[in-house]
């Protein structure tokens, strides 16, 4: 599970551009939006698309995307037990 939280954090920062934070900057349980990591709704849409290239998921309610990504670790686990890539 390590590995595919490190994975994540280098492809969001990589799909959002976030070119002042490190992997290491981000808290595996801190909120990805608002107070947290910061990330807003075009950041949402964003991850959703990453979800959808890279591990085969497509999010069939956009609702269910606000728990999905809660953090890192609630994005990593949802991506382990619904991956087809």
């Amino acid at each position: 599970m390590n590995e595919l939280v490190s994975e994540l954090k280098n492809a969001i920062i990589e799909a959002l551009n976030l070119e002042d934070v490190k992997p290491e900057d981000i808290d595996n349980d801190a909120p990805l939006f608002g107070d947290g990591l910061g990330l807003d709704s075009i950041d949402a849409l964003e991850l959703i698309v990453l979800m959808e290239k890279r591990y085969g998921i497509k999010l069939q309610d956009p609702a269910a995307g606000r728990e999905i990504f809660r953090s890192i670790n609630v994005m990593a686990d949802y991506i382990a037990a619904h991956r087809t890539k």
